[in-house]
């Protein structure tokens, strides 16, 4: 049985573990609505008790999926990428209408690249407040890789969950050290707040040393969970008892962390518009004779390029 742990004071008890959905979408496997809520429902079934998806990664159908006629708890988590207050309800209008829900329990200002959230998207936070009191939203979050944000949180009463992006290298962080993002984490749990972590094998680049590095961010203090993005019921099982403190089947880790993920670009097809390099918060593309081209050192393997691409030609594989 998979234990459980308070997300802070949220009132709201999670599985550590945390069924991350951005891969099951368009933006990388690309799993239909079936396939996608079935790997889902594997996981709920295994005890995983909470799902993170986004307007963004547009998997609610693959969520909707999963969740279709389970009768446990389940805490749904979204996020809103959107600009402006309008457009951030129409998020969560559209994330009730898909999702089938009557109330969404957390929404997270997706502000993974904006340093100062606060400023920049104060509109959409109060939107959001006022949803919350309206009884469509139970809790309201802050996703992000700026350490900056992620520490502001701690002063900020509205904010009651934060979803930092936090692995043992510090790739993708864009404003320090993993070091210091614990030391914001830390400052979070410790004001009460809930965490559960993101991107904790730098989007698949850690891979190879997967088992070290989920230690590490689980060892963090204030962490309460980590979403982790699965395809397979096999790599499903595996991180169910690794989170669970079981001792880890060496042959299926062997073999789990011998794959790789990179960002595929069709080169042929690229237009030229430059979207890609705009929406890269790592700065791992650059157009070279108007062709992007990715540093692999630098990306993180988040996907987000290739939802800016009007050709749909960029996707991590």
């Amino acid at each position: 049985m998979v234990k459980k742990i308070p997300l802070g004071s949220t009132g709201i008890d999670i599985s550590p573990l945390v069924f991350g959905t951005l891969p099951l979408g368009f933006l990388q496997a690309d799993l239909s609505p079936a396939e996608g809520g079935k790997l889902i429902r594997y996981a709920l079934e295994g005890g995983v008790n909470a799902v993170d998806t986004a307007t963004l990664y547009e998997t609610y159908p693959h969520v909707r999926e999963g969740l279709k006629g389970f009768r446990g708890e389940v805490t749904v988590i979204t996020k809103t990428h959107a600009p402006d207050p309008a457009t951030a309800r129409a998020h969560v209008e559209r994330g009730l209408k898909d999702l089938g829900r009557e109330r969404l329990d957390i929404v997270h200002v997706h502000a993974a690249r904006i340093a100062d959230p606060f400023t920049e998207r104060a509109g959409v936070i109060e939107e959001l407040v006022r949803m919350k009191e309206e009884g469509k939203i139970a809790h309201v979050g802050l996703s992000s890789h700026y350490i900056s944000a992620v520490r502001s949180v701690a002063s900020r009463p509205e904010i009651e969950v934060v979803h930092p992006l936090i692995n043992r290298t510090g790739m993708g962080i864009l404003d320090g050290p993993p070091e210091e993002m614990g030391e914001a984490i830390r400052l979070c749990a410790e004001a009460g707040k809930g965490v559960y972590a993101m991107k904790a094998l730098a989007g698949g680049n850690l891979i190879a040393e997967a088992r070290a590095s989920f230690a590490y961010v689980l060892g963090l203090a204030g962490v309460h969970g980590v979403a982790v993005g699965m395809l397979s019921e096999k790599e499903i099982d595996a991180n169910i008892a690794l989170f669970s403190g079981l001792s880890p089947d060496p042959v299926v880790w062997k073999e789990l962390e011998s794959r790789r993920r990179r960002l595929a670009i069709m080169a042929n097809f690229c237009k030229s518009c430059g979207n890609c390099v705009a929406a890269c918060g790592s700065g791992a593309l650059t157009l070279v004779n108007g062709k992007p081209v990715v540093d692999e050192a630098a990306c993180v393997l988040c996907g987000y390029c290739g939802a800016e691409c009007p050709e749909f030609i960029i996707r991590v594989v």
